[in-house]
């Protein structure tokens, strides 16, 4: 059993050692106004967890008893929301008599990828409202190659919908497709770094100055998504591999993958798209990648089970590839 809670997702998945996902239910946190308020989204959890825990058991058709083993996403992610699904696994864990794992929330989007393309040793980008990076595996840890200096791509999207009053993705990108004007927008990509602040206070300005929000949403969407198609080609041309995964929330944007799957042509590479349901925070990668950290002996004692809010991918050694 995988549990998530990283930010506005509480989310229980249930998947068998053969990889096949039995269940993966979620419930999510919608502010009334504005981003996530980090004890709200934790209280929203812990008064939703035990429903979305008794609809994943219902789904996958197996009783408590017979969960082998509980695993949790411990960071990178929102302190408050993070203790709550940690306080859940722990419970369970202990009741059961069951090994307790703690999974790199990071790592866990690249695992289910792996599992749903078949990919081995991809090149990832990992795009989401609140990570931006490109990463590959390399001596047994998944290296960062690039970064954003700043905002995650997924946050300037989110911040510039709720500033032109249309919301979060993926209104941005709907209104970008009835865009007709590109403006120009700062480009910076800074060797294989990118930084997205520029952009969102240039929208800012755009928006101020009365340039419909339609012309103005495909301008911040294209530029953001150029920037992270140019910093993964690099990435490939780079490592010379021929696999490419996009991983995170904004990877569901057809846009981006329109981009990235044309990219990948010039250099013989191949891009498969994940299934929209696996490219958001849920339970099933949490799942997924205990199993992988199980076999390998990566279990968590309760003591040492300490959410970080801050870990990094590169934290974790991938003993299991």
């Amino acid at each position: 059993m995988g549990i998530e809670s990283t930010a506005h997702t509480i989310g229980v998945g249930v998947v068998a050692s053969s990889g096949r996902i039995l269940a993966n239910e979620l419930e999510t946190y919608r502010p009334l106004r504005g981003g996530i308020h980090p004890r709200e989204a934790a209280q929203h959890h812990a008064s939703v967890a035990h429903q979305v825990l008794e609809r994943a058991l219902r789904k996958a058709g197996v009783t408590i008893p017979e969960i082998d083993a509980v695993a949790f996403s411990y960071g990178p992610g929102l302190g408050p929301c993070l203790r709550t699904g940690a306080t859940l696994a722990r419970a369970l864990a202990l009741r059961l008599g069951r090994p307790l794992i703690a999974v790199n929330h990071g790592v866990a989007h690249i695992e289910i990828g792996k599992l749903l393309t078949g990919f081995r040793d991809p090149v990832v980008l990992y795009v989401a409202g609140g990570n931006t990076l490109v990463t590959t595996l390399h001596e047994g840890r998944y290296r960062i190659l690039g970064e954003t200096l700043d905002i995650a791509a997924g946050n300037c999207l989110d911040a510039f919908g709720i500033a032109a009053g249309i919301g979060p993705m993926p209104a941005p990108e709907q209104y970008a497709r009835r865009g007709k004007n590109l403006h120009s927008m700062p480009f910076n990509v800074k060797g294989m770094d990118v930084s997205f602040s520029g952009i969102l206070t240039s929208a800012e300005r755009l928006l101020a100055g009365g340039v419909p929000v339609e012309d103005v949403s495909l301008s911040v969407t294209e530029a953001v998504y150029a920037m992270l198609t140019e910093v993964l080609e690099r990435a490939l041309a780079l490592t010379l591999k021929k696999e490419v995964l996009l991983v995170g929330g904004l990877a569901r944007s057809r846009r981006l993958q329109e981009m990235v799957g044309e990219m990948v042509k010039t250099h013989g590479a191949e891009f498969r798209p994940i299934p929209d349901e696996y490219l958001g925070d849920n339970g099933a990668m949490i799942a997924w990648t205990g199993i992988k950290m199980l076999q390998h002996g990566q279990v968590t004692a309760i003591e040492q089970s300490i959410v970080r809010p801050r870990l990094r991918i590169d934290e974790t050694e991938v003993a299991w590839q």
